[in-house]
């Protein structure tokens, strides 16, 4: 994994540190084959005011949608099946390849978020939305359009992860 200062791989780092959010995002993931880097990217431009229509959230997962496809699920896929490979694969070899199968599909997230984030920056993404609840509520939405219907509990739990915008 590189070093970053990325304002949006700390954003990820933190929400998907909050209790729940793991299940929530693995739910999405398994439910409707959703891009949980997509979905933050979403929760994060709505943090940062910014609001995507479908056409704009369409565009986003098209960017990504080869890299995603190509590298990130297999590696998944990959990582996955290591897990319970069985005999005669099981033992200490086939975990540590695991392990750094699990550090590769990292790694290849973290590219793919710095590669959203430089392709599509806050500032010039979407509209300006002042609540920053209804906005990641919106972005999702119109990511739900591609996906199909998100589960409404993973829904809520990313959503509680949203700090109310104040209003003066």
């Amino acid at each position: 994994m590189q070093d970053t200062n990325s304002a949006f791989w700390n954003f990820s780092l933190r929400v998907y540190a909050r209790a729940g959010v793991p299940a929530a995002c693995l739910e999405i993931q398994e439910a409707v084959s959703a891009d949980v880097n997509v979905v933050l990217f979403l929760l994060y431009l709505a943090t940062q005011g910014r609001i995507l229509n479908a056409a704009e959230v369409a565009a986003l997962d098209a960017a990504v949608a080869p890299w995603r496809d190509a590298v990130v699920r297999p590696l998944r896929t990959a990582r996955r099946h290591l897990k319970d490979c069985g005999a005669p694969f099981a033992g200490e070899a086939t975990a540590q390849l695991r392990s750094a199968v699990k550090r590769d599909e990292l790694a290849a997230e973290q590219l793919q978020q710095l590669t959203m984030e430089a392709l599509f920056p806050v500032a010039a993404s979407g509209g300006a939305a002042s609540d920053h609840v209804a906005a990641a509520r919106t972005n999702l939405e119109s990511y739900a359009a591609l996906t199909g219907p998100l589960p409404p509990a993973a829904l809520k739990t990313l959503l509680d992860c949203i700090e109310p915008t104040e209003q003066t």
